[in-house]
């Protein structure tokens, strides 16, 4: 062992430099009220339960109070919180959540020189933004409300929007910036996080996903999806879908009856620390970001999808490496959103790493309990698989009742965990165009989640 490495690792073999886990923290649809803590997306999601709701379309809002924004974030400045947008606020709902369970005040300068990392993916956020900014009239409007507008139009209108805002209650001096690639978002975060955290950068990151949708737009979106599918075959251009995912059904992933998506609003944050600083601090850690890998499946469609699912199966290998084997992954928290194309690929991928083993392989999919919700899908997978692998317990796939044909995995169906010991675990995220991230994860014993 080099001096180098050996003066990274502790008594126990552990490397102080490990990227853990110590804080989780959510703003996501509930029953009835939004979800904040790990407890109660455990409660969900261990039951099975969906937080769905049709209005027209079934989608899965948030509905956070003010109340509810000011009873967690009472210190920050209101000239700047009048201009905040959905967006800004879930995202800062989440980091407070977050903060307090790692035990962390950002008021005390516990994250000054942490980086924060945003993830981003729908606009929805901004448009009203612009859409102020272009409709004003120079000739008529007053200085406090140019100086208003000014300042919405500062905070809204990038996708850089979280960061902007958390970087300022963190007062953080460390790196921040956002990543945007749809639903593999915070996925890429989280490995850029668990980078930094290996070379020494930073020994505290704050890694945010963030996605808010307009359920005018995806009603709308629903009845023109009615009229395209009239369309005779025969005049569809060549590569694109026979069928395009409807919005009016319950999303039900890996069920024989899968054939629409739900979309879902929030934000979900994980504050990851070096192991060496957890220690320091006495930080509980629920578990370890170990790799992280993002491949593309090389398509000249800018929409399409590989069904060989070959760009999945090269981002598990770059992630396991020459350390890991896929023997010792029983357990894979899929992507699946409960279009079937995405299962496909997934089901291809899973055959080609496993073979026959694949029949023991747990593969579930949580989606069905708050919506597909874009940026917040990497954060959120990865939340729930340690929690899973904390507890000893698999999920069950949310609105699974009857596994679709051909699946090679066992989707868990029902509403009943799984019990299952083990020590690593993929997490799956991706990108329309076929960007495909994995993310490998590693539990930790009783003695060393807190010491």
């Amino acid at each position: 062992m080099s001096g180098r490495a050996a003066a990274t690792r502790g008594s126990a073999g552990a490397n102080t430099r490990d990227a853990v886990v110590t804080g989780m923290g959510f703003c996501l649809p509930g029953e009835g009220r939004p979800v904040f803590t790990a407890e109660e997306v455990w409660d969900i999601t261990s039951h099975g339960r969906s937080c769905l709701m049709r209005d027209g379309v079934y989608h899965g809002p948030v509905h956070l109070s003010d109340a509810m924004f000011e009873e967690r974030l009472p210190e920050f400045p209101g000239v700047f919180a009048r201009h905040f947008t959905t967006a800004h606020r879930f995202g800062l709902v989440s980091l407070a959540e977050a903060c307090r369970d790692a035990e962390l005040n950002p008021y005390a300068g516990d994250l000054t020189t942490a980086a924060i990392l945003a993830g981003r993916g729908g606009v929805d956020a901004q448009v009203g933004s612009y859409q102020a900014v272009l409709g004003a009239d120079p000739e008529t409007i007053s200085p406090l409300e140019a100086m208003e507008l000014f300042i919405g139009t500062e905070l809204a209108v990038s996708p850089s929007d979280v960061a902007l805002v958390q970087g300022a209650v963190t007062r953080s001096t460390g790196p921040c910036y956002t990543v945007s690639c749809g639903c593999a978002s915070s996925a890429v975060q989280l490995g850029n996080a668990r980078r930094m955290i290996a070379d020494g950068v930073v020994d505290i990151a704050v890694v945010t996903g963030v996605d808010v949708f307009n359920v005018g737009l995806v009603r709308n979106a629903q009845r023109l999806l009615r009229v395209a599918q009239q369309a005779n075959s025969s005049i569809r251009s060549t590569g694109k879908p026979a069928l395009l995912p409807s919005f009016d059904r319950l999303m039900r992933p890996y069920d024989r009856r899968a054939d629409c998506v739900n979309y879902g609003e929030g934000s979900v944050t994980l504050i990851l620390e070096s192991r060496g600083h957890a220690h320091r601090r006495g930080a509980h850690a629920y578990g370890r970001i170990l790799a992280q890998a993002t491949t593309r499946d090389g398509l000249a469609n800018p929409l399409a999808s590989d069904e060989s699912g070959m760009g999945l199966v090269a981002a598990v290998r770059a992630c396991l490496g020459d350390r890991w084997s896929i023997e010792q992954v029983p357990y894979i928290h899929g992507g699946s959103d409960g279009d079937a194309v995405v299962t496909a690929f997934e089901v291809n991928a899973v055959r080609h790493l496993y073979g026959s083993a694949a029949a023991e392989l747990l593969m579930t999919s949580q989606e069905g309990c708050f919506g597909h919700n874009g940026a917040p899908a990497g954060c959120l997978g990865v939340a729930l698989t340690l929690l899973m692998m904390e507890r000893g317990e698999v999920c069950p796939t949310t609105n699974c009742e009857q596994p679709a044909d051909g699946l090679v995995f066992d989707p868990v169906p029902g509403v009943r965990t799984r019990s299952l010991d083990f020590r690593h675990a993929l997490n799956f995220t991706y990108q329309i165009g076929g960007v495909k991230s994995a993310v490998l994860l590693g539990s930790l014993d009783a003695a060393q989640r807190r010491r």
